[in-house]
């Protein structure tokens, strides 16, 4: 079953939603996959858990894996005693249909940049799934981010095979020519399934709670002109 949508606009709810000390999760992946293909599965089992456990989930609010993850989070937030959200940040592009139905809260886009802002300024953690050029501009920018401490140490969590090369190419090639620290890494985890994936966000969740108010959080670190 469909939500509604309460749309987030710029002045009004983004600033709200920045200032909830929720703990949030934002899926990076493909908008081409199919509910049938066992990506969409995973990723849908993935973001239930993350319902269920009363974590607010952002994705791109498109088709394919976002639709995944927002229709995931919904089944298991139906079933827990939280309240937690499904947002999505959309963006203006000429072969998508628009936002998904499975959104509590959306917000669109002209410009990649600024919705790459917001999802950076939400974010306490990050998984990507497999995608294509959108997928690696998102799994870059938030791991450049993390590199040049702009934004918190935040862990990044890629899941599916198709990362496994590329995490074997970063080892042969810029970290062995020493264009990257061996520090730069620490942060990228790999999960073959949404049950690896759920324990390191669990982790993260729980150094969340017991640092308090002393948690590094995005929101303080990389303030958008709203």
């Amino acid at each position: 079953m469909s939500k509604k949508h309460r749309k987030i606009t710029h002045k009004d709810d983004v600033h709200k939603e920045l200032k909830k000390k929720h703990f949030r999760v934002s899926i990076f992946g493909s908008a081409r996959i199919k509910p049938d293909d066992g990506t969409y599965k995973l990723v849908f089992n993935l973001a239930e858990k993350i319902g269920n456990a009363g974590y607010d989930v952002i994705t791109g609010g498109g088709p394919g894996l976002m639709e995944a993850a927002n229709a995931g989070h919904e089944a298991g937030n139906n079933g827990s005693t939280h309240n937690a959200d499904s947002i999505g940040l959309t963006i203006e592009l000429p072969w998508e249909a628009g936002a998904n139905d499975y959104l509590d809260e959306k917000e669109h886009f002209q410009k990649f940049s600024e919705r790459l802002d917001h999802f950076m300024a939400l974010s306490n953690v990050v998984v990507v799934a497999p995608g294509g050029i959108g997928t690696c501009l998102e799994l870059f920018y938030t791991w450049q981010l993390t590199q040049v401490k702009h934004i918190c140490p935040i862990s990044i969590i890629v899941v599916g095979d198709m990362w496994e090369q590329l995490m074997k190419w970063i080892d042969d090639y810029p970290l062995k020519a020493g264009l990257i620290s061996p520090g730069d890494t620490n942060n990228i985890f790999c999960a073959k399934d949404e049950d690896k994936a759920f324990k390191i966000i669990e982790k993260m969740h729980k150094l969340y709670e017991e640092l308090g108010d002393k948690a590094c959080v995005n929101t303080k670190m990389y303030r958008l002109d709203i």
